[in-house]
């Protein structure tokens, strides 16, 4: 197969399939390539998906690698589809940024953090897979273990959890006044989690997903 163009059996094979496929997974199929054969011919598939003429582009996302519109031709996708985006109530929005930031985290850090009970948000957001149980902490009363999931990171654009931005990106620098009520403090209070809300719901509006509920 040295001679033969990878290309149109990686579109074929991306194109047909609903989740991100992982390298590994290409590579089992395509047992007759060695892998930097699979990486090169990735490579040339998302540089023919670069500008404007192209609709689609190849990204690298949950793991694995999924065609995607891109977000610029959105407005005509959803004639199509006739999706509204995701909608996430501000309580939902809170739990979940805390657990995307600090996972893997317990429900009593969350609602140390939030100051509110916790618990039916962090359920809701598990039926909507975008959380999950991670096992039991080492704790009295062995209280459960919450992480994002591969979903999230679908539904973010996320290749891993560490893409995320980092917190110093998003949270404003402390004023002067904040800086001097916590000098001498020996647990200052969890810092607010306003600026990461809104920089989720920033990236939500721009995503087309089936489903026009709020998930509360």
């Amino acid at each position: 197969m040295d001679d033969l163009d990878i290309r149109p059996i990686l579109e074929s094979i991306l194109f047909i399939s609903e989740i991100p496929i992982r390298f590994e997974t290409l590579y089992e199929i395509l047992p007759e390539l060695d892998q930097e054969a699979i990486r090169k011919g990735i490579q040339l598939i998302q540089t023919d998906c670069e500008g404007d003429s192209r609709g689609v582009e190849l990204v690298e996302v949950a793991g694995g690698y999924q065609f995607r519109t891109k977000p610029r031709w959105a407005e005509w996708v959803n004639r199509l589809r006739k999706v509204k985006a995701l909608k996430l109530s501000r309580s939902a929005l809170e739990t979940l940024a805390i657990v995307a930031y600090r996972q893997p985290i317990i429900r009593p850090e969350i609602e140390q953090i939030r100051g509110a009970d916790s618990g039916w948000v962090l359920r809701t957001l598990m039926e909507k897979g975008l959380v999950k149980m991670m096992g039991r902490k080492d704790l009295p009363g062995r209280p459960m273990i919450y992480g994002t999931t591969k979903a999230f990171l679908e539904l973010f654009g996320l290749n891993t959890i560490s893409d995320l931005p980092s917190l110093k990106e998003i949270m404003p620098p402390p004023t002067e006044g904040e800086m001097s009520k916590t000098e001498g403090m020996e647990s200052p209070s969890p810092p607010s989690v306003s600026p990461v809300v809104s920089e989720i719901e920033e990236v939500l509006e721009e995503i087309d997903r089936p489903g026009d509920e709020d998930v509360s």
